[in-house]
């Protein structure tokens, strides 16, 4: 394990001995949850039909599950769809927006892409407030007349909004969460969130391709009193004849998923539920606060989200010391090489850096294991450079 006393001297570092015992710290599809076995997985739903009565349990049972551990009210709707995280906002988008003005928050990667398909696609002019990599915008400046887009947690940049007190109780627009790096990991004020998306491939460690679509009554309230001017495409609707289609939010999927993806989804759910809400948040923050020390007492290695208070602590953005891309992609394939850490470079329009999943499914052991390789990776990457 990392020492964590003194600074290490990665002058001439030596290959560490010791490797995470899991070292999966992509940041999607995440790790699975310890003790994850493929061969535990329930199978009677697989080959059935998704509309079979075993199906609907099992869709409506992940829902329930879901519910439970977010502690979400009975006020709010929540429905698989298609397309992950991405399927889920720009079902949002697409299906809401263009009632009032929008005013988009973009401090990474994806807070960008629903600004550019607010303008390209729905030929909206929204007000844009952003911040570079590392930073957040200033949320006093939102004016809450309007639909509000924002990422509750940037997985590119490993930056969060704080809390859910910038969004006021009186807001006259929506406030739309990309939150698919955030739920579980975070304690989310359900009463400040009209619409929340996330996909289950993230803190969950649960495989891709599917979303998750909350609805406030406020966002229920939008969809059944406007229709956009633009056609929506099948896999987007979600109102018939004026009301909205409640059976989405029953396990009655809008196209079929994969039941193999639901039950993998069920089974990280159910080891989520051992632990309760608190004890996921629990362990995001024990990898963070891990990782923190490593990144304390190492002079090359930095936080790109400076500030503490909206740093992330599932996806945290690491800076290297006059590393650019090449350098970087060094240090990671010799990570992945020896097997000491798969998938750890940041994301790809980012600032190049190094970017560490901390979310509930590693094990802090792993976090603390995986120090000793950094100095290695980072000597090694260093001498050949």
């Amino acid at each position: 394990m990392t020492d964590t006393a003194t600074a290490p001297d990665v002058t001439g570092a030596t290959k560490p001995t010791t490797k995470p015992a899991r070292p999966f710290f992509s940041s999607g599809p995440c790790a699975k949850p310890p003790g994850w076995d493929a061969s535990k997985l329930a199978t009677d739903s697989l080959g059935r039909s998704h509309r079979s009565k075993i199906g609907k349990q099992r869709l409506q049972y992940c829902i329930d599950l879901m519910r439970e551990l977010l502690n979400l009210p009975d006020t709010h709707r929540i429905g698989i769809v298609p397309g992950s995280d991405t399927g889920a906002f720009e079902m949002a988008m697409w299906t809401m927006l263009g009632a009032r003005p929008v005013t988009a928050l973009a401090w990474e990667s994806f807070g960008e892409g629903w600004v550019t398909d607010a303008v390209k696609q729905l030929k909206i002019d929204p007000t844009g407030i952003r911040a570079g990599y590392g930073q957040l915008p200033d949320l006093g400046q939102i004016d809450w007349t309007n639909d509000v887009l924002f990422t509750w947690n940037g997985t590119t940049s490993g930056v969060r909004v704080p809390n859910a007190d910038f969004i006021p109780e009186t807001r006259e627009g929506l406030s739309f969460a990309d939150a698919t790096s955030g739920v579980f990991a975070y304690d989310i004020d359900w009463s400040k969130i009209d619409v929340a998306t996330f996909s289950w491939q993230k803190v969950l460690g649960g495989e891709g391709g599917h979303g998750v679509l909350i609805l406030g009554p406020r966002a229920v309230e939008r969809l059944e009193s406007y229709t956009p001017a633009w056609p929506l495409p099948k896999v987007f609707r979600l109102v018939s004849k004026g009301k909205l289609t409640e059976g989405i939010f029953k396990g009655e999927t809008i196209n079929t998923p994969s039941m193999l993806a639901v039950e993998d989804c069920i089974a990280s759910l159910e080891w989520a539920k051992s632990l309760g809400a608190g004890g996921l948040i629990a362990r995001s923050d024990a990898n963070a606060a891990a990782l923190d020390r490593i990144v304390e007492t190492r002079d090359w290695l930095g936080h790109l989200a400076a500030d503490p208070a909206s740093r992330s602590k599932t996806s945290v953005c690491l800076t290297v010391e006059g590393a650019d891309e090449a350098f970087i992609k060094a240090m990671a394939g010799a990570l992945e090489k020896e097997g000491a850490a798969f998938d750890v470079a940041g994301y790809r329009d980012a600032p190049p850096g190094l970017r560490i999943w901390c979310g509930a499914t590693v094990d802090t052991a792993d976090i603390e294991a995986l120090g000793p390789w950094l100095d290695w990776a980072y000597a090694t990457a260093k001498a050949a450079a």
